[in-house]
């Protein structure tokens, strides 16, 4: 197959003048070679295209794929992960990874634990921030986790985002609704065990790969998978394989959220237990990153015994699989292009 490979290369908007932060979720040149390299090694021919700005003329002028592997962020919204999915849904390519609905709505945490809570998964009771004074009618018990609503690669998050006075609570909300111009998710804090969970597979077909427990050493940043301890991981937090009983459960438990937001092809899902040890959903990563070394899926699926190839080829087959390719018509190409 001709598979185009849709990205966001951080170096790009760095060169733009955005910051370190800012640009935290975009992929380095590396990451990119090793999805080219592993299609190729997989008997596919790769082809980089880029992110949104670079793909719509590409689509303008006639380009078409096979299928296109898709892990491009986008930059502004709430639907900035639908960008891409969107425009290839139009012009009817096959694609990689979750759709449009599903990339927006779990970009927005708040909106994602609705629909999970909705689907009887637990997770923790919450509140989504959109001012101020949205403060004065919170009901939530002490402490508690505040951090922006629709950010990736923990941005936004470090020591002060657990809360334990409205003090506390009202400055740290202050800063963030300032910082990111986006509501704040304020959430019961769970003073359990934090795991991550990498997924493969759609619907019925969605499979565990394997539960990654987080722990962080007495360097890092206390009580959170921060950005500066994710970013800054070595020497700072420790990666563990769970398995058993609580593996089962959490896993579980994580399938539900993947399968209730309908999810595709691969991703992770992180949980943490409350104080009686039962598993809540925190959040799901339906475009999760894939850089060969540093990403948490890569880390989880290597310390499970799954290669890189592997990983990719259980995505790839998983969105071939559920892309029957579609009879040419003029519906294929839009006709205002």
């Amino acid at each position: 197959m001709r598979i185009g490979i849709t990205y966001d290369l951080r170096k790009t908007y760095l060169e733009a003048g955005y910051g370190e932060e800012e640009t935290a979720e975009f992929d380095y040149p590396e990451t990119i070679q090793a999805i080219a390299d592993t299609l190729s090694e997989l008997g596919h021919l790769p082809e980089p295209v880029g992110n949104v700005m670079q793909l719509m003329p590409r689509l303008i002028g006639g380009d078409r794929w096979d299928l296109v592997f898709n892990i491009a962020e986008g930059l502004h919204g709430f639907g900035r992960e639908a960008q891409v999915p969107a425009l290839l849904d139009a012009y009817r390519i096959p694609y990689t990874f979750s759709d449009p609905l599903v990339l927006s709505l779990a970009l927005h945490k708040g909106m994602a634990k609705h629909v999970v809570r909705g689907c009887g998964v637990p997770t923790p009771d919450f509140a989504v921030i959109e001012s101020l004074a949205d403060l004065d009618r919170l009901a939530l018990a002490y402490p508690l986790f505040a951090k922006p609503v629709a950010e990736g690669t923990s941005k936004g998050i470090n020591a002060a985002s657990r809360v334990c006075s409205p003090a506390e609570l009202s400055s740290v909300c202050q800063l963030l609704l300032a910082r990111f111009h986006q509501p704040v998710l304020v959430e019961t804090f769970l003073p359990g065990r934090e795991f991550t969970v990498g997924i493969a597979g759609t619907g019925c077909q969605a499979m565990v790969l394997g539960v990654m427990e987080v722990l962080l050493g007495p360097k890092a940043e206390a009580d959170a998978y921060s950005y500066h301890n994710k970013e800054y991981y070595q020497g700072l937090v420790d990666y563990r394989l769970v398995e058993g009983e609580l593996a089962h459960q959490v896993g579980e438990v994580a399938l539900s959220a993947w399968r209730g937001l309908g999810c595709r092809d691969g991703g992770r899902v992180d949980l943490r237990l409350d104080a009686a040890g039962v598993p809540h959903f925190i959040e799901v990563n339906p475009l999760a990153g894939l850089n060969p070394e540093r990403s948490d899926l890569v880390i989880l699926c290597r310390l499970a015994g799954i290669g890189y190839t592997e990983l990719i080829g259980r995505i790839l087959d998983s969105a071939v699989g559920r892309c029957p390719a579609p009879s040419r018509s003029v519906a294929m190409d839009p006709v205002f292009g």
